[in-house]
């Protein structure tokens, strides 16, 4: 969108023909169409592929005029699917100001929940860990003895410090894992390099040799944790890499989240909390519309059940402030 040849508001969509690597699973609905003959691809998702980290979707310069922008940019994709014949227009994993704005523009409004960490100011990991109930803080010291008495280490690095040979372990991570899942590894290792300025490894080494480890990102004031691989298991080594290191790091850097992907309450026992993510939807149809409005209304009463229960289970002391 521009204002006299000067661009003031963009909003970068792609058209899929399938939903791979969105995090916000729609498949049942792709189902729905294709049982009444209808095409559900292609959509237009507006999302960072592969990546299930809230941020700005509705790109807009700053100014009085910016919700403005906004609304023209969500009035634009409603255009584009309807003047297309696609199904349905989808922004993923949105900030709090774009699902305000998209929730007043009629969008249907989707949330799940993840599991993410914040900073109190925590002097040190044992500082963070006095905030544990007795019981809890006793379990997580436990899992970290059992990772050190089996002689392993662990190594954190910034991209920009890795050799060659470090590169190729972290990217072997990276393919093994979906090779274990018998998915599909769609990043090169190319794209990984050229996000090194962003990109920290956090490695085990046992006897000399990386064995496990896992791919993180810095972004403003937050660790995105991405992706974890390993050569050999070793007992708590996948806490300790993917969650313990990470909130250590972030204490020493003075990074106020972490983030460490999708899905996984068993992060709760270890000081992540249940937060809410949230989605926008617009369905070109208006009978497909009303069944997933009805869908989304149950959904989101047996995930605010959900979420009440998950944060009656977190870790932390009734008084720790």
């Amino acid at each position: 969108m521009f204002d006299d040849d000067e661009l003031v508001g963009a909003c970068p969509a792609y058209l899929k023909t399938n939903s791979y690597g969105e995090f916000v699973f729609d498949w049942a609905w792709a189902d729905a169409w294709q049982r009444n003959g209808l095409d559900y691809y292609p959509k237009l998702v507006t999302a960072v592929p592969y990546t299930p980290a809230t941020g700005p979707r509705l790109l807009a310069r700053d100014g009085a005029g910016a919700d403005a922008i906004r609304r023209q940019l969500i009035d634009a994709a409603r255009k584009l699917v309807d003047d297309n014949g696609f199904s349905t227009a989808h922004w993923l994993f949105c900030e709090a100001g774009d699902i305000r704005e998209l929730g007043d523009a009629g969008m249907l409004l989707r949330f799940d929940l993840q599991f993410h960490w914040h900073n109190r100011g925590y002097r040190d990991f044992d500082d963070f860990l006095q905030q544990f109930s007795s019981k809890k803080r006793k379990n997580v010291r436990r899992e970290r003895r059992k990772v050190s008495d089996a002689g392993v280490r662990i190594e954190t690095i910034p991209g920009a410090e890795l050799d060659d040979a470090q590169w190729h372990i972290l990217y072997d991570f990276y393919r093994i894992t979906f090779m274990k899942k018998s998915g599909a590894p769609t990043l090169s290792a190319g794209f990984f390099r050229a996000m090194a300025h962003r990109l920290l490894a956090i490695f085990a080494v046992h006897d000399g040799d990386i064995v496990a480890g896992a791919i993180c990102f810095t972004g403003g004031d937050t660790l995105y944790g991405r992706h974890w691989g390993c050569y050999r298991e070793f007992d708590s080594l996948h806490f300790e890499v993917c969650y313990y290191a990470g909130i250590e790091y972030c204490i020493r850097s003075g990074l106020q989240h972490f983030e460490p992907g999708a899905q996984g309450e068993h992060k709760i026992a270890r000081g992540f909390s249940p937060l809410k993510t949230w989605s926008a939807h617009y369905v070109r149809d208006e009978s497909f519309r009303e069944a997933i409005r009805r869908h989304l209304q149950h959904e989101s009463r047996a995930l605010d059940d959900y979420h009440r229960l998950l944060s009656s289970s977190e870790p932390y002391k009734s008084d720790r402030y």
